[in-house]
């Protein structure tokens, strides 16, 4: 185990500039560097991963560089139509009545073999009843281990939906529920219902290092875990015992750079394959080496109010500054008109989404009246935090910010625009230590609840994920019936009354719904980006015209 410390000292603590793509790529001599620089897919990611485990975060950033490609989950969603198909279970049954689930496990799935740990059997149903025990259980140790943090699943209450899980035997799963969920497979095949491995949570225990298995990670994904440089790359080798087909890179490189230019600089220079959130989409389209890639995601962004603070404790204040925010410049200005106006957190493509929505218009007469009758007559300061990443759902979260600081300055309130390096950003943002943000949402799955429940509830107000910590009694009581049918058109009159609370009561305020770009170089060929759930990119293949 010793080991293990050190190592994990290393990658975290080893600081330094990677001066050229030859640093990322290692080799003993120019010839194995070229073959090995071929046999890579290099991503020029915008932010670093707060944990190497998607069951204790939500960020998109996480999600991105370690959902798919270190872990598999049960079930998954099919990429062209998100219908939900096998995946380590081979196949599952639901009961009549909904409330068990019994999952059919394959038995060829292995584990990753890393410096740090040798799995000695393949995946079984022990490793299954680990992975949601220790997010069921407050007295399993890796519970603890966690800090009792799991917000995807305290969002939707998955302590208080699931009943038991039961191992019927070595390779058959069964989960009892207290009621019927219509969202339950959905949750099941989210990007944060991966499957570890208690073989190696029994060796890290008998040290006493628990904390490491969220961050010298142990899965059944195409790759495995190799090195971590904080703010500088991630680096994973290829799962040679990977129980399905991929494409044949040895290796996947996460380049963090979190400057936007600067990430496009590498792309054109040779030095990244893929970049995340590219700028300058028409420039990029002049290249003919480079193609722009685009989905429409289900995502939302959103200026949130934390209504636990002064003055947005105040519903008036809120619905000023909603009236006197100008969405339409924003959507020019942030998004050049490629974004929806979004008039609900749900966004239009949604089953359940309301045409009948009315939202707040643009009136800063209006506003101006209602920051008076909330008793501001002298107006006010506020601060706004700004992400300090790109992400779909916001390009330029400091752009936005901007105009919204002038909109806001024309009925009195001025504005401090605030930001941190983003860990910390999320970090203090789960405190509450802000008066408004602006951040956004992109979903997990095509549900429509995973649009309300982890924003929105009183669960996730307590999770930190619901940045408003807004609490609703009458809209948690909506969800949950939602919930409790399987039948669309009750499902959606349910959400129908969900949305018009929102509008009400004016937690955040829904600003765009876009669609989400990268970039790549046209020797890369395939599939990684989906409408939901991160990238994946074992669906990628570098072609020879790749080679540099």
């Amino acid at each position: 185990m010793k080991k293990i410390r050190a190592l994990f000292k290393f990658q975290y603590c080893l600081t330094g500039a990677i001066a050229a793509t030859t640093l990322l790529l290692s080799g003993c001599n120019n010839d194995e560097d070229e073959s090995l620089r071929e046999k890579s897919i290099i991503y020029c990611s915008e932010g670093s991963p707060e944990s190497f485990n998607p069951q204790t975060v939500t960020s998109g950033t996480t999600v991105d560089a370690v959902a798919n490609q270190l872990y598999n989950r049960l079930i998954a969603f099919n990429s062209d139509d998100n219908s939900i198909i096998p995946s380590i279970a081979k196949s599952w049954h639901v009961t009549r009545d909904g409330k068990k689930v019994t999952f059919y496990l394959r038995k060829d799935i292995k584990f990753h073999q890393t410096g740090y740990f040798t799995p000695t059997r393949n995946l079984n149903a022990d490793d299954v009843l680990f992975s949601f025990n220790r997010i069921l259980d407050p007295n399993n140790i890796y519970y603890q281990a966690a800090a009792g943090t799991f917000p995807y699943f305290q969002n939707v209450n998955f302590a208080g939906l699931v009943n038991k899980i039961e191992k019927i035997n070595e390779h058959t799963v069964r989960i009892s529920l207290n009621y019927q969920d219509a969202s339950f497979l959905a949750h099941m095949a989210s990007t944060y219902a991966v499957i570890l491995s208690k073989e190696y949570a029994d060796q890290l225990s008998k040290t006493g290092d628990e904390k490491l298995i969220d961050q010298l990670p142990i899965g059944t994904g195409p790759y495995k875990f190799q090195e971590y440089r904080t703010g500088s790359i991630i680096r994973y080798y290829k799962h040679e015992d990977y129980w399905q087909k991929t494409n044949d890179a040895k290796q996947v490189v996460f380049d963090i750079t979190t400057n936007n230019s600067g990430r496009l600089a590498k792309l054109l220079a040779g030095e990244c394959d893929i970049v995340a959130y590219p700028i300058a989409h028409k420039k990029i389209e002049e290249f003919p080496d480079v193609t722009l890639e685009s989905v429409t995601s289900l995502n939302v962004a959103y200026l949130g109010f934390n209504t636990a603070k002064p003055p947005f404790d105040n519903k008036l204040v809120r619905k000023a500054v909603a009236h006197a925010v100008n969405k339409k410049a924003i959507i020019d200005a942030v998004y050049f008109g490629r974004a929806e106006q979004a008039k609900s957190v749900l966004p239009q493509t949604s089953w359940a989404y309301d045409t009948s929505l009315t939202e707040h218009h643009y009136n800063p007469d209006l506003a101006r009246a209602l920051l008076i009758e909330a008793g501001y007559t002298e107006g006010l300061t506020i601060d706004v935090w700004a992400m300090p990443v790109q992400r779909a759902y916001n390009p330029d979260a400091l752009t936005m910010a901007k105009l919204i600081q002038s909109d806001l300055q024309q009925i009195g309130i001025r504005v401090n625009i605030v930001s941190y390096e983003w860990v910390t950003f999320l970090r203090k943002l789960s405190r509450g230590e802000h008066q408004s943000v602006l951040l956004g949402w992109s979903a997990d799955h095509p549900d429509p609840d995973n649009f309300f429940s982890p924003l929105l509830s009183c669960a996730s107000a307590e999770t930190g994920s619901n940045r408003a910590f807004w609490c609703n009694q009458d809209f948690d009581d909506i969800l949950s019936d939602a919930l409790l049918t399987t039948n669309p058109v009750q499902r959606k009159a349910f959400y129908r009354q969900a949305m018009a609370i929102v509008k009400e009561e004016i937690p955040l305020l829904p600003i765009a719904h876009s669609k989400r770009y990268q970039a790549k170089a046209n020797y890369i060929t395939g599939k990684s980006l989906d409408s939901f759930g991160g990238i994946n990119l074992s669906r990628v293949h570098k072609n020879d015209s790749g080679d540099k």
